[in-house]
């Protein structure tokens, strides 16, 4: 089934032949991932469930390295993540995780907040989910097949990248020029790799009383840049709040280097070069006008 043209009635009988029985007024759906529309949904039993129905049959393969992830992190986390019962070539669904997600987009496309980035809880359990993440062995992290990246390689796969979207899109010299100072300067950089979840934000981790109690999506996982478990949080939280969660995360055995906070921002003031790359690969040209809106802010529609 082509998730983009699910219908719940499509729903309930994809999910009914993987064992699923659902209450048809029970579906609710989130549309805020690219690669999957995510359907929360309640069985005739009164279980809570969550079903990933994939938007384009390629998000299917990595999925095998996802799963063995999820079964390596687990034991590790203080939090829950997701248990996979169901994993065929057209449905993902597990058991609703505890809380409620930290921000969604409604049926409406209205946000929703349901916890504030920069308070205190939210900052310090943030911090002590990153440092728990990567301190997990990296040779176990290596048998999920997961993509690995030393700190040289990452760097040169960010000029690559760049190089790549700069071909297909218009980008504003300023950015250009920002991004290349970023990778030419050494102290930005750190000198290890460690397991990364790589979308950490309030719409990938559940919460409840400020504090995380479950980490959703982990198609990004792999071993590179610490950063990119801090980045989002950069953005959306006040420095002060970040601080707290770096501390946090340096308490908990995490290691640091003096420029992560830098380092950080400058991961998130790139993200567009990611938007770029999603419609590249993934040839989804219902995305360009938005990614190229982000590589150029400046330009005239």
């Amino acid at each position: 089934m082509n998730a983009d043209h699910a219908d719940p009635s499509a729903i309930l009988d994809l999910a009914s032949r993987h064992g699923l029985h659902l209450r048809p007024d029970s579906l609710r759906v989130n549309e805020m991932g690219l690669d999957f529309r995510v359907v929360l949904a309640r069985t005739t039993d009164g279980e809570d469930w969550v079903l990933r129905l994939p938007r384009r049959r390629e998000v299917m393969g990595r999925a095998a390295v996802e799963d063995r992830v999820l079964s390596l992190i687990a034991p590790y986390l203080s939090v829950a993540v997701p248990d996979w019962q169901v994993h065929s070539r057209h449905l993902i669904a597990y058991p609703l995780l505890p809380g409620q997600p930290g921000l969604e987009i409604d049926e409406r496309g209205e946000v929703l907040w349901r916890v504030d980035p920069s308070s205190d809880n939210y900052a310090r359990a943030l911090g002590e989910l990153i440092a728990d993440l990567h301190a997990i062995d990296r040779k176990l992290a290596l048998a999920t097949g997961v993509t690995v990246r030393t700190p040289e390689q990452n760097r040169r796969a960010w000029r690559a990248d760049i190089a790549r979207v700069s071909e297909s899109f218009t980008v504003a010299p300023h950015l250009l020029a920002r991004w290349k100072a970023w990778l030419d300067e050494d102290s930005y950089w750190p000198e290890h790799s460690v397991l990364t979840h790589g979308e950490l934000y309030p719409g990938h981790t559940m919460i409840e009383d400020e504090r995380i109690t479950g980490v959703l999506d982990w198609t990004t996982a792999l071993i590179g840049d610490p950063a990119r478990d801090f980045a989002v949080h950069r953005t959306l939280a006040t420095r002060e709040a970040f601080d707290l969660t770096v501390d946090r995360y340096r308490r908990r055995g995490g290691r640091v280097w003096p420029r992560l906070a830098d380092h950080a921002a400058e991961l998130a003031a790139a993200g567009p070069v990611s938007y770029g790359l999603y419609v590249l690969d993934t040839g989804d040209e219902s995305q360009r006008a938005a990614a190229q809106a982000q590589l150029d802010p400046a330009r005239e529609p």
